[in-house]
C-alpha cells in the first residue's frame, strides 16, 4: 500500500509550482523510466504494477496496484511504470560548442522535440528564458523520449545570459540572411523564438547576426513550426 499523503504528493507534481516546491519530477513509461534511472539523475522512488518488468539494477521498485497508479499518474491510461526523481541543480556551466537559446517557447511538445534534436545533433546545452515551458512538464518529458538525461537545460533571464557572452549570437527571423549560404563559425549561440511572436524585441537587439530558412514553396505557409526550424538550423550547424 502507498499511503494517501504520498499519492497526493506524486499527483501534485503534475503542477510546476509543486515540482519547484518539492524539487521532484515524475517520469512515466517503461523505456523513459529506465533511461532516467540509468542516468546521473538522482532517484526518489520507483513504482510499478509489475516490478519484474522494469530492467533496472540495484534499485528497489515499489509494487503498486493499477488503482494506485491511476491515482498518482497524469495519464488517462497509465502504462504500468512511474518514477519520481530529484530535479538537478543548475550549475551555470556551458560545455557545448554551440548553445541553443529558447526565447519563450510555450508548447510542451515543441520543447520535448527540441531536446531530442539537441541530443541527436550533439548540442549539450540549452538555455531557456524564464517564460519558456518547464522542461519537467510531463508532456515535455514524454516528448523527449529519454533525451532529457543527456542535455543540460538551464533557465535564466535570457537577456542577461546573451549580454554576458563573447560568442556570436544568431537569431532566427523571417528577414534574416539565408542560412544555406551563411558560413557558420565553430562556436556560437542559436536563438529560437516563441511559436507565435518569434524572437522578442529585447532579445533581437542582442543578436549579432540574423538568419532565415529560405522558403521554396508558395507563400501560403506563414512560418515553420519552431521544432522543425530548429532541426534545419542544427543540421546546418553540423554540416
Amino acid at each position: 500500500m502507498v499511503v494517501k499523503s504520498e499519492l497526493k504528493l506524486i499527483k501534485s507534481l503534475q503542477q510546476k509550482k509543486c515540482r519547484n516546491e518539492h524539487g521532484l519530477f515524475v517520469v512515466e513509461g517503461k523505456k523513459t523510466v529506465e533511461e532516467v534511472v540509468n542516468s546521473n539523475m538522482k532517484q526518489y522512488k520507483l513504482f510499478a504494477v509489475d516490478p519484474d518488468g522494469l530492467e533496472v539494477e540495484g534499485n528497489q521498485v515499489i509494487k503498486i496496484t493499477s488503482r494506485e497508479l491511476s491515482q498518482m499518474s497524469g495519464l488517462k491510461n497509465p502504462n504500468g511504470y512511474l518514477g519520481v526523481f530529484y530535479i538537478p541543480k543548475q550549475t551555470g556551466n556551458i560545455t557545448s560548442d554551440w548553445v541553443l537559446a529558447l526565447d519563450g517557447v510555450q508548447d510542451p511538445g515543441n520543447l520535448g522535440t527540441i531536446i531530442r534534436l539537441c541530443d541527436w545533433f550533439g548540442i549539450s546545452d540549452i538555455i531557456c528564458s524564464t517564460d519558456t515551458v518547464d522542461c519537467y512538464n510531463p508532456k515535455v518529458l514524454q516528448a523527449t523520449m529519454g533525451s532529457i538525461t543527456r542535455v543540460n537545460i538551464q533557465y535564466m533571464p535570457l537577456d542577461a545570459f546573451l549580454g554576458s557572452t563573447q560568442l556570436p549570437i544568431y537569431g532566427t527571423f523571417m528577414d534574416g540572411d539565408n542560412v544555406n549560404t551563411t558560413k557558420l563559425p565553430e562556436k556560437g549561440i542559436m536563438v529560437m523564438g516563441n511559436e507565435g511572436k518569434g524572437v522578442s524585441n529585447a532579445i533581437a537587439e542582442l543578436c549579432t547576426d540574423r538568419l532565415t530558412i529560405p522558403q521554396f514553396g508558395g507563400e501560403t505557409a506563414e512560418s515553420l513550426n519552431v521544432a522543425s526550424a530548429t532541426a534545419i538550423l542544427l543540421h546546418e550547424i553540423r554540416k
